[in-house]
């Protein structure tokens, strides 16, 4: 089995790297997807950002409110982002392990796609470094304008937004992503066996291309683990 690492900044299109990489057969799991399951009620997660963060950000079916969560969490003055990773990272790290495991089980030739914007820089990997949980990494990457704009757009979500939600929106992403600059890649972008970029700065079908190419490489790279183990 190959575990790979997916990974870049907001708005750099690593999801529809994801989804692109699940339609030639990966499997894929998103750390976000994982993250908002342990946040319902009745998840212990869930339980703890409620007694951290306070009753304010329970909605009144009491699942949480993400928009005020990322409020607090992103506040420019006192950003309160880490001391939240520091309740959900262990425990979507700890999942993934899991499901991991399970899928090797039952699927030793898979290629286990894991995405997450936070690889590189997350305090609770086990050992802190990501090279025990991953055999590879595909960093996405685009032009800050571009994230920018594809953040606006998901923000918008086809309505047209006035002048002072354009500009709150495009500040909030500016912080979030100063505070989830992706760090201490640059070593492994030396080494393109642990680290693969993939600029995502065209249309959708040049994307497409290099994700063929992606798969390409992805399935060389476990018959090679798969030839070394047997």
């Amino acid at each position: 089995m190959l575990r790979v690492g997916l990974t870049g900044e907001l708005g750099s299109g690593k999801s529809t790297v994801a989804r692109l990489l699940a339609q030639r057969g990966a499997v894929v799991l998103s750390s976000d997807e994982m993250g908002r399951a342990m946040m319902q009620p009745g998840q212990p997660v869930y339980a703890w950002i409620v007694e951290r963060f306070g009753s304010s950000i329970v909605q009144k079916d009491g699942s949480i409110d993400r928009k005020a969560l990322a409020h607090i969490a992103f506040d420019p003055l006192h950003p309160r982002i880490e001391e939240l990773n520091a309740i959900v990272h262990p425990a979507v790290i700890a999942e993934q392990a899991k499901q991991i495991t399970s899928i090797a089980q039952t699927q030793p030739d898979a290629i286990v796609v894991v995405e997450s914007a936070l690889i590189f820089s997350t305090r609770y990997a086990p050992g802190g470094s990501w090279s025990e949980r991953f055999d590879c990494i595909v960093l996405v990457t685009a032009p800050e304008e571009t994230k920018l704009a594809r953040f606006l757009d998901r923000a918008a979500n086809g309505r047209q937004l006035s002048a002072e939600e354009r500009l709150a929106l495009h500040n909030d992403a500016r912080r979030r992503l100063a505070q989830q600059r992706i760090v201490g890649v640059e070593e492994v972008e030396r080494d393109p066996s642990k680290c693969v970029t993939l600029p995502n700065e065209g249309s959708l079908a040049e994307l497409e291309q290099q994700v063929t190419v992606l798969w390409r490489m992805l399935t060389q790279l476990e018959r090679d683990r798969t030839l070394s183990q047997s």
